[in-house]
């Protein structure tokens, strides 16, 4: 028997169960926003949810990295009306999943034909509320931003591979026309004890 939260055991375990049984990375994903859904709604989550410490500063909690599949999962934590930057997860897939408090989730479409380096033109198309137990999935190559709310929020992240460290990842300055590759937050091992 594990020492983390049940809901949480449970989860991991249905999506080793997915991966197994599935092997297009969209389907995975898919499935998995479903099983998201259901964690970030499980009542003991979203209490534990409360005490996490802050990610902001560019980091994330790593609650999970799957050594057979190689899925993350990860949580953030952002402090009321955190800006966050504009940016891309690479070719991967990522699922966000509101356990705690409200956040938003940015689009942006770009608008250049991506031939000067360093330069990019974007322009942001719809912004999407990210409230309790309300999951949204991001496919690769998509732009975006996650912004804070009014108050703390936390929400629990399932990315179809581990990035960080393997994988450069775009950040875009719609300010600037400028985009730059870099790599992902830091990620900070932490459990779910009981």
């Amino acid at each position: 028997m594990s020492n983390k939260l049940p809901a949480f055991d449970a989860f991991i375990a249905d999506l080793r169960k997915i991966w197994s049984q599935e092997s297009d990375t969209q389907r995975r994903m898919e499935l998995a926003r479903d099983r998201l859904e259901t964690l970030v709604r499980d009542p003991a989550l979203q209490r534990h949810s409360q005490s996490w410490p802050s990610t902001e500063g560019r980091k994330n909690l790593l609650l999970h990295e799957d050594d057979d599949y190689g899925f993350v999962v990860n949580a953030v934590v952002r402090e009321p009306g955190r800006l966050g930057g504009v940016h891309d997860h690479a070719h991967a897939y990522t699922a966000y999943g509101v356990c705690y408090g409200e956040e938003y989730l940015e689009r942006y479409e770009r608008l250049d034909d991506k031939s000067q380096p360093g330069f990019a033109q974007i322009r942001l198309t719809g912004t999407t509320l990210g409230a309790v137990g309300v999951v949204d999935l991001v496919p690769p190559w998509a732009i975006h931003a996650e912004q804070g709310g009014k108050g703390r929020s936390c929400a629990v992240i399932v990315r179809s591979e581990r990035l960080v460290g393997k994988v450069l990842q775009h950040n875009y300055d719609p300010t600037t026309n400028s985009v730059v590759e870099r790599s992902g937050p830091e990620q900070i091992p932490y459990r779910l004890m009981i």
